[in-house]
């Protein structure tokens, strides 16, 4: 299991954690226009899957902001940046902030996509929410690349992330 902190605080997470080589288990998410996003909808494509607690705070903030940024200039790799906030939300916030280049999806209707790629937080201030974590996954649905942020306030190694999607 993954050891995780907020502000230096232990975080209990659910689920078991993923690694590199081992197939991406599948999910369903809602993205902003309410439509049903799988694994298989990005099949053949690398996908840079980022979790965080919310788009609302300044870390998942720039984390978005950077991948965006980032993921102009990348072939065939497509980022989803994977929170519990309502796509409602989540849409006002992409417009808001001329986000484009990523796709922001909801895992608000269920916790399974949290427990199966053991990111989903229990108990404490940010029971429910997803902790802070990338995974690369390959166009054949392999894992590349699996960074659990041993810090949620803290940002991944985006450096790492983007190597695995460009290798």
């Amino acid at each position: 299991m993954a050891s995780v902190t907020l502000k230096g605080n232990a975080v209990e997470l659910a689920g078991n954690d993923l690694a590199a080589g081992t197939a991406a288990p599948d999910f369903s998410l809602q993205d902003i226009s309410l439509q049903e996003v799988s694994l298989a909808c990005g099949a053949g494509k690398t996908r840079i899957i980022a979790t965080i607690p919310s788009l609302d705070t300044p870390v998942c903030h720039e984390e978005t902001k950077k991948f965006n940024d980032a993921v102009a200039s990348l072939e065939n790799v497509q980022v989803l940046v994977v929170s519990m906030d309502l796509p409602f939300g989540q849409k006002r916030w992409c417009g808001a902030e001329g986000v484009e280049n990523v796709r922001t999806l909801s895992a608000h209707r269920c916790t399974k996509f949290g427990e199966d790629y053991g990111v989903l937080i229990k108990g404490g201030p940010l029971d429910r929410c997803l902790c802070r974590a990338i995974f690369v996954i390959d166009g054949e649905g392999q894992l590349k690349h699996v960074e659990y942020v041993s810090e949620i306030a803290e940002h991944p190694n985006y450096d790492a992330a983007l190597a695995a999607a460009q290798s």
